[in-house]
């Protein structure tokens, strides 16, 4: 019994897969450059804060939408999801704030 090699197979590359992952790639970054403009050219405050939270938010949606396939699910799964963690994101600025105010004698 002779011992025969398999075959490798090499596909062509998916054209379509690689241009959403590129425009992904595009969004995320266009949202990361707002980010950067916004922390060099606003003043620190409460609307800094709530811009920086705000496109959190919509990163990390997209994030669980694109590499999670949630987008692709039930509309009641990726809420699922997304609504918890953005009750996390705002008990952490609530605590934060709130830590802030803790006076210490």
């Amino acid at each position: 019994m002779a011992h025969k090699e398999p075959e490798i197979v090499v596909l062509p590359p998916d054209t379509e897969k690689i241009k959403k992952l590129w425009r992904v790639a595009g969004i995320l970054l266009l949202v990361t450059i707002v980010e950067f403009i916004i922390a060099f050219t606003l003043p620190h405050g409460a609307a800094k804060t709530f811009l920086f939270v705000l496109l959190t938010i919509v990163k990390a949606g997209y994030i669980v939408g694109e590499f999670m396939h949630l987008r692709y699910e039930v509309k009641v799964l990726f809420w699922s999801v997304l609504i918890p963690m953005i009750f996390v994101v705002w008990m952490l600025v609530a605590f934060v704030y709130e830590g802030t105010k803790i006076v210490t004698y």
